[in-house]
């Protein structure tokens, strides 16, 4: 942690291989002694309701609040009243962990939240509950289980292929490292002060990295709606939405400048990796512009040849998902690699790469998003339509000018792109400041006993 923190005097060996040393006073212990362990509610999604008691599930352990939740901060899904007589067990005290109990990789194997909260909150399903004995102390027990050190242990202990399972049992049998409880209140105010500037750090960066894509979103939207002539003469497009466009543009579906065709929307069985297997390629396996065919499932030939009747990629083709969260998000075949899609709309451009590269930046120009929000059907339901996406409004213009478009925007959206790259990498850095400066606290390599508070320092200067 460099010359800014002090080490302790004295230390000696843990006899724990993974930690190494520790202060000299500190004691090695388990999990069990420190918390009482329960389960999560027994339901599944579809007991979940807009109101009622608030309900932290394995999903918002994972993907949303990570290490603290407060309902009063954060929106939570919510199960009937009922549970609170039929199911008091479940329901959490302010300091008490909520582990989930399955990951879908190894680096999620451990992740859980603390309530903060004064609200009722139930833990719901696929959750383990773990109550500090000594809840005062429960802010440096949350920091500790958070350190990559008590994490390592979780991770070498689950069992799993595609999905690693978390026990109470794995949890009892953990390993941990206490010094005094005053010490600990002290190490957990420490963190809480440092973590906090940390946050805010990351917050702005976020905040960058948003006002970036706007900004971006922006230009391309204007130079994909209106060209790049600001004196090019106007007309109404006949769209409310839409506005006015050049006048020598023509509005019309986009089935009319190019051939839109979907994957399938069905499972194929799933077969394992060999010579006369394919990948099936969904929007997951869209990495930035890439297609990513390292976690791509495969199938059979038949089931492949089955599938390209009606969507043989090529190079040159636009992808764009069709489904869920991902809706819109596309990219070019650059490989000539046979593979087949799924939930995946096709844009057959015919090898003109600068209608291709226009598609793409019309994907990323909002306006997608427009239409999706005006068809009641597409929008509510996370799913649009070959017959949807055949009919989005698009632009007719002069191969000339399109040409000028797309090579205009390249040379912009880059620098946002640049801009956008460095702005998450710097996040990425302060993350990894945020859990080192963790493990350096609970794991004694500092000594913060000696630390102060602003607001301390203040008042030690005023007496």
């Amino acid at each position: 942690m460099g010359g800014r923190y002090q080490a302790y005097p004295e230390y000696k060996d843990s006899g724990v291989e993974w930690l190494g040393d520790i202060p000299v006073h500190w004691e090695i212990s388990k999990l069990r002694y420190m918390f009482t362990f329960g389960k999560g509610l027994t339901i599944t999604k579809e007991h979940l309701q807009d109101e009622g008691v608030p309900c932290v599930n394995y999903g918002e352990v994972h993907s949303k609040y990570g290490f603290e939740v407060d309902p009063s901060k954060h929106s939570l899904k919510c199960v009937s009243e009922e549970y609170v007589k039929s199911s008091s067990s479940a329901l959490l005290l302010k300091g008490d962990l909520v582990f989930a109990d399955t990951s879908e990789d190894i680096d999620g194997s451990g992740n859980f939240t603390q309530l903060r909260g004064e609200q009722q909150v139930f833990a719901g399903y696929h959750t383990i509950i773990a109550r500090p004995v000594n809840r005062s102390a429960s802010r440096f027990h949350a920091y500790l289980v958070d350190s990559q050190e008590f994490r390592a242990q979780i991770r070498n202990a689950v069992n799993g292929v595609k999905v690693f399972g978390v026990t109470q049992a794995m949890l009892r049998g953990a390993n941990v490292w206490l010094p005094q409880e005053e010490e600990q209140l002290q190490i957990a105010n420490f963190l809480d002060h440092e973590t906090a500037k940390i946050d805010t750090l990351i917050e702005k960066q976020q905040q960058l990295i948003k006002l970036l894509k706007e900004k971006r979103q922006a230009v391309i939207s204007h130079a994909v709606t209106k060209g790049l002539n600001p004196d090019a003469p106007m007309r109404d497009s006949g769209v409310e939405w839409l506005g006015e466009v050049p006048a020598h543009w023509f509005v019309v579906p986009l089935k009319y400048s190019c051939e839109v065709k979907d994957g399938t929307h069905d499972t194929p069985q799933y077969v394992d990796i060999s010579g006369n297997s394919f990948p099936l390629i969904t929007s997951t396996n869209f990495i930035g512009e890439d297609i990513s065919f390292d976690d791509a499932k495969h199938i059979s030939k038949e089931d492949h040849l089955e599938i390209i009747k009606r969507s043989n990629t090529e190079a040159g083709d636009v992808l764009m998902s069709m489904i869920g969260g991902n809706i819109g998000k596309a990219l070019i075949v650059r490989t000539s690699k046979p593979f087949s899609i799924k939930n995946v709309a096709l844009f057959k451009c015919g090898g003109n790469e600068i209608l291709a590269r226009y598609i793409l930046f019309y994907l990323q120009s909002g306006l997608l998003d427009v239409q999706v929000s005006l068809m009641s059907r597409g929008g509510a339901q996370g799913f649009l339509s070959l017959g949807d996406i055949r009919n989005l409004m698009f632009f007719k213009m002069p191969q000339e000018e399109c040409e000028e478009i797309v090579s205009n925007l390249s040379k912009r959206v880059v620098k946002f792109d640049y801009l956008i790259t460095k702005a998450e990498a710097a996040i990425e850095l302060i993350q990894e400041r945020r859990t080192a400066l963790i493990s350096a606290a609970v794991t004694g390599k500092i000594d913060v006993r000696g630390w102060r508070s602003p607001d301390q320092e203040n008042q030690e200067d005023a007496a």
